[in-house]
């Protein structure tokens, strides 16, 4: 395993070539208040897995690829009738 970042995240856009578009949430409470601050974070990243919106996926950073991109997607977590599935078996349980 190497030292590179390895970030979890969900697609919110594949309309360009080998290029997809991914949301990063991140929740931590703030050093000084001790309240909790949800950030998000969009970042360009490089497909060639075939991701669909929706999609969980695994990113890993890399050497810059374009302007942009210096993400590549390693691995799709969950497809997104799999993600759908279990938040609609979440909210019935509740």
């Amino acid at each position: 395993m190497n030292k590179r970042r390895r970030i979890t995240g969900v697609v919110t856009s594949n309309r360009m070539m080998k290029t997809v578009v991914v949301e990063i949430g991140r929740t931590f409470r703030h050093p000084l208040y001790q309240k909790v601050v949800h950030s998000q974070k969009r970042v360009k990243v490089h497909d060639t897995l075939g991701c669909q919106e929706g999609d969980l996926v695994q990113i890993v950073e890399s050497q810059p690829l374009s302007h942009e991109k210096r993400w590549v997607v390693e691995a799709i977590l969950k497809h997104k009738e799999e993600v759908e599935i279990e938040l609609k078996d979440e909210g019935g349980e509740a």
